[in-house]
């Protein structure tokens, strides 16, 4: 199970990265060790610290992190200039308590991005997200700084997967072309507000509620202090079912990346996961296909409470 562990294991990615570009990369010694350590990451936690090797200069990844902040220090009426609505593609700011999870309130304030559509470009399905994201023209750097942060999130999340690939016994490649060759992502620039305590002990620390990923791989930068992968691996590889707790009086934020599969994608166990394991993980459960675009669709027009 994906839920028994004790801690998270930190992975140093960077052999892998060095290779990620070589069709042979699967024989590189250093690559398999990296491999190895990503199934196991993969079956025992569901997440993993990628510390190490990433790529991504630090300065980047804490400048991502004040800006945001920056964006929720200001007024509430300066914030609601990018205000979410369905026209606009359910893309901007939503205020705290907007987003639900299995029908209660969540504790945050976000602003939600996704990759831009082209008008008609996946006909009735895609017309719901169409749309330019609304980036906050204050602070003035905002969009140039989340869009080159996007672009280097895109390029680590597709090197991680052809090691992930390689992990589940196929080709470094399994992942793109049809299923992940020109893969959609999200983004989730997320407020934690301090909880209030009441006699020593915080009132509501609930930030988002207990809840699992549905996408490939997500990416969090976040302060100190079932998906696409489990029907493609036939459920070798587990969501792990996580909610966020701010039990602290401190605002946190949290930058959370969700790299998935191609918007039309049809999402099913890949070959050689039907082949190694033809019955699902433990011979009993089998994944049904799903259509990436129409399951998220489902997922933002029920998510938030307008």
């Amino acid at each position: 199970m994906a839920t028994d562990f004790k801690s998270l294991p930190v992975i140093d990615i960077s052999p892998l990265l060095l290779k990620c570009d070589d069709p042979d990369m699967a024989e590189d010694a250093g690559v398999t060790e990296v491999v190895r350590q990503l199934d196991r990451a993969c079956r025992d936690a569901g997440f993993f610290y990628v510390q190490i090797g990433h790529g991504i200069s630090e300065v980047l990844i804490n400048r991502v992190r004040e800006i945001t902040r920056e964006f929720f220090k200001l007024p509430y009426e300066e914030k609601l200039k990018i205000k979410m609505t369905p026209a606009a593609g359910y893309r901007g700011y939503q205020r705290i308590g907007e987003n639900v999870t299995k029908g209660v309130p969540d504790i945050h304030e976000a602003i939600d991005c996704y990759k831009e559509l082209k008008q008609g470009e996946y006909g009735d399905t895609g017309k719901v997200m169409e749309g330019p994201n609304q980036w906050p023209e204050n602070p003035q750097e905002f969009k140039d700084l989340m869009e080159e942060y996007i672009k280097l999130c895109i390029d680590l999340s597709t090197k991680i997967l052809r090691g992930i690939s390689i992990a589940l016994c196929g080709s470094p490649y399994e992942f793109e072309g049809k299923m992940a060759g020109d893969p959609f992502w999200v983004m989730r620039l997320i407020g934690y507000p301090g909880a209030p305590f009441t006699n020593g002990k915080p009132e509501n620390d609930i930030g988002c509620g207990a809840h699992t990923d549905y996408g490939l791989l997500t990416l969090v930068n976040q302060d100190d202090d079932k998906t696409a992968l489990q029907i493609l691996s036939n459920g070798i590889y587990e969501s792990t079912l996580h909610r966020v707790i701010n039990s602290s009086p401190q605002y946190r934020v949290c930058v959370a990346f969700f790299y998935e599969t191609n918007f039309d994608a049809v999402v099913e166990p890949l070959d050689i996961c039907k082949q190694k394991y033809p019955g699902g993980t433990g011979g009993s459960q089998v994944f049904k296909r799903a259509v990436y675009g129409e399951h998220l669709v489902s997922k933002v027009q029920t998510n938030f409470a307008m």
